[in-house]
């Protein structure tokens, strides 16, 4: 259908209307409008028939309401063929066609509250209702799938369809049999139905999803990109069983159609879409239930949505919004549609995570072990409510596989809201004066030569001496999960550093307070501040110390078993490899950087210069490890995990008196964690371990009242 060339023109034509409507430089023009109709066309069969989308949703809705603006101020020079005159289509040409009995129809969007309220203000003038009148909505999660049509006649399914153009679809009947969440047959007959059309969204949930990848890096098959692509992909698959192996899933959220054995319309004798998913569900279809709500007004149908956009990644599924729709069936009649949505409903679309942008250059970091990582510098971009300019482009590897030259255009994503990283790059766009990342052979700020451990997809410059290395070491010691010396961050190791004053872990304890606080931005009140946080750091528990190091491989559960161990930290450099890889949680590879660590004699001469500074090197009372008590122990082993504000202890030591009676402490929640220990402002790990509902949750004053005295 379309060409390689002529993929790439419109890839230029899309970027180039995109940024004239960034700059509101766009004509109303016809050559204008038909441009939009062509790029829209394109990219809604990339999206929905290759499954291989270059455009974020968030452009897409750009050029299709600037599309929308145009046709409403030139009515003359709207074409039939026009995107707002039909959905998008997922017709493959490898299935036979079946018709839909109603349209299925695309949503109109909304990003915000203001959206909303306007949405509700139309509704209100549709159904001839007072402004100050509520109005009923039910609101949904919009799944991120593969939109399904079932029709079931005389109580048994009779074909299953994709969405297709919106008025026929692709027949997957044999595809959906096999998805187990589809009842074959239901008991329609109760209800008076004979013949019906349910629509649903066909998923496959983020751990089932992460479990196929599992298996696909272990027997060497390529990864699947997302669960949307290998929702829709295996759909369109003629082979049954695969669709079981992916463990795909349907949910129904509507029904379009139904209608009794003689013809006559069913569906408008049910009083409200609410009551018709209570139905559905009774019948023995999966429907949103926790994750739907029945809002009294549309204030309530705001707050809901904004909980669930907070809440999304805790979700077992993929949504990129949450669907509002007129409760009351009458209404929904009322309100009608339009050839390409419908009226009495809209989805209210979570903040993007995915955007187009420029990569204008790459730099490379120097880390405190020496790991060079490639970071991607930006044109800055909006994604999920933060403005993007940097993206880790992690190793070599990467930049090679995605193929990433400098000047691409780039599709980006911020995984979970936090971190982002490079989708792809959009090689349609290319216009010959991009250039191929070079990967750097030695060290960007020492000259060294780099080097490539066996097994490893990182360089490292492997000199110690290298002044980057030792800032990030720097850096690292005072930060919060190592020696967590209050208001020391970066900045300051950066200053310290360009004055000639700190230059080694031991100058943190040897600072000239009088020269700082004549410092810009400093004074005296700042740098005494600063002082009493060092000195207070000093009685730091000595696994901190161990931990702020910086070995490799080496966090801080490590850190506590290994100084549980031993009298004094620079005890370690008796230990023998063999020794260390007989101790409980410690791997081969930790064993090994543990054993080089402390088998050099500069490092035992730097705990020792550090111990002179008055820092602690010595094993509390608290760290000690009691083998009774860890075998023996009441929580002797289970998994444990500490969230939200403590009060009768620290974090820390909590973790540390749950060690010390058997327990192991973990970082997040997971179906391997038994027990969860709740402080103030619990949040998102409460939620989770309640949903899992194999976790033992307990307050903290119960686990204290658990505790051996």
């Amino acid at each position: 259908m379309y060409t390689t060339e002529k993929q790439t023109a419109l890839a230029q034509l899309t970027l180039s209307l995109s940024q004239q409507i960034k700059t509101q430089n766009l004509p109303h023009d016809e050559p204008t409008l038909r441009s939009l109709e062509e790029v829209l066309h394109y990219h809604e069969w990339r999206y929905y028939v290759q499954n291989d989308a270059i455009l974020s949703d968030y452009d897409y809705d750009m050029l299709y309401k600037q599309l929308e603006r145009i046709e409403a101020a030139r009515p003359e020079l709207v074409s039939s063929t026009s995107p707002t005159k039909r959905v998008g289509s997922d017709l493959s040409g490898d299935f036979v066609t079946v018709p839909h009995y109603s349209p299925m129809l695309s949503l109109e969007n909304t990003y915000n509250a203001d959206d909303l309220n306007d949405f509700d203000r139309k509704v209100h003038e549709r159904v001839n209702q007072a402004v100050d009148a509520p109005i009923e909505y039910v609101v949904e999660p919009k799944f991120d799938g593969g939109t399904i049509c079932l029709v079931y006649e005389n109580n048994a399914l009779l074909r299953a369809a994709t969405r297709g153009n919106g008025n026929a679809g692709d027949d997957i009947t044999a595809n959906a049999q096999a998805m187990r969440t589809i009842p074959l047959h239901a008991d329609f007959a109760q209800y008076g139905i004979f013949r019906c059309e349910l629509r649903g969204e066909a998923i496959i949930s983020k751990p089932n999803f992460d479990a196929l990848n599992i298996i696909k890096t272990a027997t060497g098959q390529a990864l699947l990109a997302n669960p949307r692509n290998a929702a829709t992909g295996v759909m369109r698959v003629k082979d049954p069983s695969e669709v079981r192996l992916r463990r795909l899933e349907a949910f129904v959220y509507q029904m379009a159609y139904a209608v009794d054995a003689d013809g006559k319309d069913v569906l408008s004798s049910i009083a409200t879409h609410h009551e018709v998913m209570e139905l559905l569900q009774k019948l023995g279809f999966k429907v949103p239930t926790i994750e739907r709500k029945l809002c009294k007004n549309i204030s309530e149908v705001a707050a809901f949505a904004e909980h669930w956009e907070a809440r999304r990644d805790s979700y077992d599924y993929e949504i990129d919004g949450m669907v509002v729709k007129v409760n009351r069936v009458d209404w929904q009649a009322m309100c009608g549609l339009t050839s390409h949505h419908p009226r009495w409903a809209v989805a209210y679309k979570f903040k993007a995570r995915q955007a187009t942008t420029r990569l204008r250059e790459v730099e490379f970091q120097v880390g405190r072990t020496g790991a060079i990582t490639p970071v991607a510098k930006l044109e800055p971009v909006a994604l999920a409510g933060v403005t993007v300019s940097s993206v880790s482009l992690h190793n070599a590897d990467l930049i090679r596989e995605k193929d990433i030259h400098i000047g691409d255009m780039v599709l980006v994503e911020r995984a979970g809201d936090v971190i982002p990283y490079i989708v792809k790059a959009i090689a349609e766009l290319r216009d010959g004066s991009e250039t191929p990342v070079q990967f750097p052979t030695v060290c960007p700020v020492c000259a060294s030569t780099l080097i490539r451990p066996e097994k490893e997809a990182v360089w490292r410059c492997d000199n110690d001496d290298c002044s980057a290395k030792i800032v990030e070491r720097l850096v690292h010691f005072v930060s919060k999960d190592a020696m967590n010396i209050d208001g020391f961050g970066r900045a300051y190791i950066e200053r310290f550093w360009q004055e000639g004053m700190l230059d080694s872990v031991t100058g943190i304890y040897g600072l000239n307070y009088d020269k700082i606080k004549t410092f810009e931005g400093f004074g005296e009140r700042s740098a005494e501040k600063l002082r009493i946080a060092v000195e207070q750091s000093k009685q730091n528990p000595a696994y901190r110390l161990l931990y702020a190091l910086g070995i490799r491989h080496i966090g801080e559960g490590g850190s506590k078993i290994l100084t549980a161990e031993v009298e004094r930290l620079q005890d370690l450099q008796n230990w023998s490899l063999e020794q260390l890889r007989e101790l409980r949680d410690i791997g081969p590879k930790v064993a090994q950087q543990v054993f080089d660590y402390f088998s050099n004699p500069k490092h035992i001469a730097l705990l020792d210069a550090l111990a002179e500074l008055g820092v602690n090197t010595t094993r509390l009372p608290e760290e000690q490890r009691n083998d009774a008590m860890v075998q023996d122990g009441l929580w002797s082993g289970k998994t444990i995990l500490f969230t939200g504000k403590m009060y009768q202890a620290s974090r820390e030591q909590a973790e540390a008196i749950a060690q010390q009676h058997g327990a192991k402490v973990l970082s997040g929640v997971s179906k391997d964690l038994n027990i969860l220990v709740v402080g103030e402002k619990a949040g998102s790990k409460l939620a989770k371990a309640q949903k899992l509902g194999t976790v033992q949750i307990m307050t903290e004053a119960e686990f204290f009242e658990q505790v051996p005295k």
